[in-house]
């Protein structure tokens, strides 16, 4: 199964926590903070920010998640 979660860059550390709590270390991609608060043009612009890194995460045979 492939999969890739985005989180907000504060929360890197909880992300990585909870995916070894879970013994599911996945990858994922951080996103500026804050997300709730953003208009759809700047919402946007960060998925075409993060775009890149996304598509590497799902591609990638293993690696570190959150890189």
């Amino acid at each position: 199964m492939v999969g890739v979660f985005l989180a907000s860059e504060v929360f890197a550390d909880a992300a990585r926590m909870q995916g070894t709590a879970l013994g599911f270390p996945a990858p994922f991609v951080l996103v500026p903070h804050p997300v709730q608060d953003r208009t759809d043009d700047e919402l946007r612009t960060a998925a075409d920010g993060a775009y890149a890194a996304v598509i590497a995460a799902v591609t990638a045979s293993g690696g570190t998640p959150g890189s």
